[in-house]
């Protein structure tokens, strides 16, 4: 009876194989990109107006390779000015002193508000109306005094523009990241008697750290593709060494194309290790199940 009663309340389908859903999207898209890349692939073979000889030849130049170590140190350089700086910033914003907040807000809306390119060549001619940067005593005698163009070279006048203009943004990433740490932290700490620095420095900016970290690494990629922009102050980083190459040899495109190999280079190591570091700062997020899947299937 109990036989009979499973076989009469069995699906009718119950045999049939399971046929799995098709995608024939997936295969129209693979189809295009397949062409579209070996179209690519034929444009690179068959245009010898590119010459890969030269950008082979040029990519481990010795000009070239000093342009990109200047390219590295104004990228390091910058980003260490604009984290220190948009960390103090930052703290200013969240302040409450009022005049501490005006200050940093009205820091924030100059940079912001105008173009790194105009910053750049700004710092580069400071020394037409400011010949001489000196230190002495108010409507007193002058204690010190140096040339302007002899403290400010090109690459000076490119870590102000770059690093100064990056500190606004940093501000606000940092501001975003303090504001992310829960208050009851902040009163745990001075109910155990820590000061406002002891308790930024242990309880806020670690916690903070994992808002702050993954849209700095972002910042780091935007600063390295930013430093081509002191090619108008004549800073001999990478781009402005292949352009000052092909002016002798007219070969604009292959020089570009060494330059952009290694621009990608840089930036694939980056995006590498900003991965890693995403991933080593959301151990504590991902170890929950609930928390791994959403991030698996809504995640980057």
């Amino acid at each position: 009876m109990a036989t009979t009663v499973e076989q009469t309340t069995a699906p009718a389908h119950a045999d049939e194989p399971i046929v799995p859903l098709r995608h024939p999207g997936r295969w129209v898209a693979a189809v295009v990109l397949a062409v579209l890349v070996a179209m690519f692939v034929s444009f690179l073979l068959t245009t010898p107006q590119l010459r890969l000889d030269l950008v082979v030849g040029y990519l481990f130049e010795r000009s070239v390779l000093r342009g990109l170590l200047t390219t590295i140190e104004l990228t390091v350089v910058a980003m260490l000015v604009g984290v220190a700086l948009g960390t103090v910033l930052a703290i200013m914003r969240l302040s409450d002193n009022p005049l501490l907040r005006i200050v940093a807000a009205t820091y924030v809306a100059v940079f912001r508000g105008t173009p790194i390119l105009v910053q750049l060549l700004f710092w580069f001619f400071l020394g037409t109306v400011l010949p001489n940067i000196s230190l002495g005593v108010p409507f007193g005698p002058e204690l010190f005094s140096v040339s302007t163009n002899t403290v400010i070279s090109q690459f000076a006048a490119a870590i102000l523009g770059l690093g100064l203009n990056e500190a606004a943004y940093m501000a606000e990433i940092v501001r975003a990241g303090i504001g992310s740490v829960d208050r009851g932290q902040v009163e745990a700490a001075h109910a155990l008697g820590m000061g406002p620095a002891l308790t930024y420095r242990r309880v806020i900016l670690p916690q903070a750290a994992r808002v702050i970290v993954p849209p700095t690494a972002n910042e780091v990629i935007s600063m390295l593709k930013l430093t081509s922009l002191a090619l108008v102050i004549g800073l001999p980083e990478l781009t402005t060494t292949v352009q000052l190459i092909y002016g002798r040899n007219f070969q604009q495109i292959p020089l570009l194309i060494v330059a952009s190999i290694w621009y990608l280079v840089l930036t694939t190591v980056l995006t590498v290790i900003q991965a890693r570091i995403e991933r080593r700062m959301s151990r504590g997020v991902l170890s929950s199940p609930v928390r791994r899947t959403r991030f698996s299937f809504g995640g980057r």
